[in-house]
């Protein structure tokens, strides 16, 4: 099984997909005037008001749609995937994830935009994302292209929304034990399953206004909590700060020189880095942009500039400082093998000791729920697409129950699947958006006319 699914990965993750992303993200900076730079300022103020904003009327308040949608990318994949990006990697897949999050500030623009262009409304929500972008927007004939969205979506949602994280939470759970003496079991392992089956359950069953009061709730604490602790080890270990981005430019273009000769293809490292990035701002996918569509906002496009928040705050802030904190420890990386978040609790302890295993444990359960829940509300709009309002709650009952498998299950396998599923979605996703360019540019010009009056 661990070789079929490696086997997959690579081929979805080829040198086709790698090109797809860029390329597509690349032209939507170039269809929007590289709003990535030109309204990044813009974007800063904007997540700053959503944040004070008084919460009246239709639709969802915008900082809490935005945390729905960090919830889900906000995760396992900036503590587990930085890690193991910079071991099977090297240093330089840290460099790809930043051109990833460069380039994905757009594509995260331009979804957000779309969906909440396309979005429509039904029983006093609002329903969005690239299902109803391709229904609405490029009309009949490709309805099966939304369908098959939906359809790669729930299965997404059991996989990078829920075992891959459960997994991770068990994983931190258990180091942090460890740590003090106790030694976790398989069933142990199941009993964690059923307790975290429990309350995702309680959040999940309660509806989109739940996930999402949630979802704010969780993602502001945990990042914060998480960033404290990095930015102190930054600044125990100041000294090593320069040899650390030294490693991540020069890696990215000569790989074998960093890692000794163990990561030797300049390719690699960017697929590696590529893939990761992907998995944890999700930018291509379309994913974010189904919590979006919930906002309540003026102009689409004001909700546009939260989605470049979210992979500015993903991928080029916790990223980065997983990344630094790794590579500034001391701890030896085992280039060539998937670390995970062992490497990653493994740099902070080299740092502050062992006790520092229960504060991460704690920050990757929050993380972990938190895009377990969000991943939830993903599936169950996309089960809802294909199947019908009733769909939601079905889905919600299934989500619960896969929680307790991915308590269990093996990590490697569950990761590389989890990548090649990221892929496949990607695929309807950018087609749509390269499709209804012409409508993202009118929209974004008509944006910046009216915030210049």
């Amino acid at each position: 099984m661990a070789s079929v699914s490696i086997f997959l990965n690579g081929l979805v993750w080829g040198p086709g997909m790698v090109a797809a992303m860029l390329g597509v993200g690349l032209f939507l900076s170039i269809r929007t005037g590289f709003v990535q730079v030109t309204l990044l300022p813009a974007a800063v103020r904007r997540f700053f008001a959503a944040f004070r904003e008084k919460r009246t009327g239709d639709g969802e308040p915008p900082f809490r749609a935005l945390c729905t949608a960090l919830a889900a990318t906000v995760g396992t994949g900036n503590l587990v995937g930085v890690a193991g990006a910079i071991a099977l990697g090297g240093p330089g897949a840290v460099f790809w994830m930043w051109v990833c999050g460069m380039v994905g500030m757009a594509t995260k623009f331009a979804e957000v935009t779309l969906a909440l262009h396309f979005r429509e409304r039904w029983a006093g929500e609002y329903l969005g994302g690239p299902m109803y972008m391709i229904r609405h927007g490029l009309g009949h004939r490709w309805h099966w292209l939304g369908s098959v969205y939906a359809f790669l979506g729930i299965f997404a949602a059991f996989g990078i929304g829920n075992a891959t994280q459960i997994n991770a939470v068990v994983a931190g759970i258990n180091q942090a034990l460890t740590g003090f003496g106790v030694e976790a079991t398989r069933g142990s392992d199941l009993i964690l399953g059923l307790l975290l089956a429990a309350l995702v359950g309680a959040v999940l069953l309660g509806g989109a206004k739940r996930i999402g009061a949630a979802a704010e709730m969780l993602v502001p604490f945990a990042s914060m909590a998480y960033l404290l602790l990095a930015v102190g080890v930054l600044i125990l270990r100041a000294d090593a700060l320069p040899a650390a981005f030294e490693a991540i430019i020069r890696g990215a273009f000569d790989p074998g020189a960093v890692t000794g000769g163990l990561v030797g293809s300049v390719f690699a490292v960017m697929r590696t880095g590529m893939s990761r990035g992907v998995f944890t701002n999700e930018a291509g996918m379309g994913t974010a942009s189904i919590a979006h569509a919930s906002a309540r906002v003026k102009h689409p496009a004001e909700q546009g500039l939260l989605g470049i928040m979210e992979v500015f705050l993903d991928t080029i802030v916790i990223c980065t400082m997983t990344a630094l904190v790794i590579l500034c420890s001391g701890v030896s990386v085992p280039y060539g093998s998937d670390a995970g978040g062992d490497l990653t609790a493994t740099a902070f302890s080299a740092v502050y000791g062992d006790w520092v295993k229960l504060i991460l444990a704690g920050c990757i359960c929050c993380f972990a729920f938190a895009t377990v829940l969000g991943w939830g509300l993903y599936g169950a709009r996309c089960a809802q697409y294909l199947l019908g309002s009733g769909a939601f709650r079905s889905f919600a009952w299934f989500q619960t129950i896969a929680v307790m498998l991915g308590a269990v299950l093996d990590t490697g396998v569950i990761w590389s699947l989890s990548e090649t599923v990221n892929g496949l979605m990607a695929v309807p996703n950018l087609i749509a958006l390269v499709l209804l360019s012409p409508v993202l540019g009118k929209l974004t010009k008509e944006y910046k006319s009216i915030t210049r009056r």
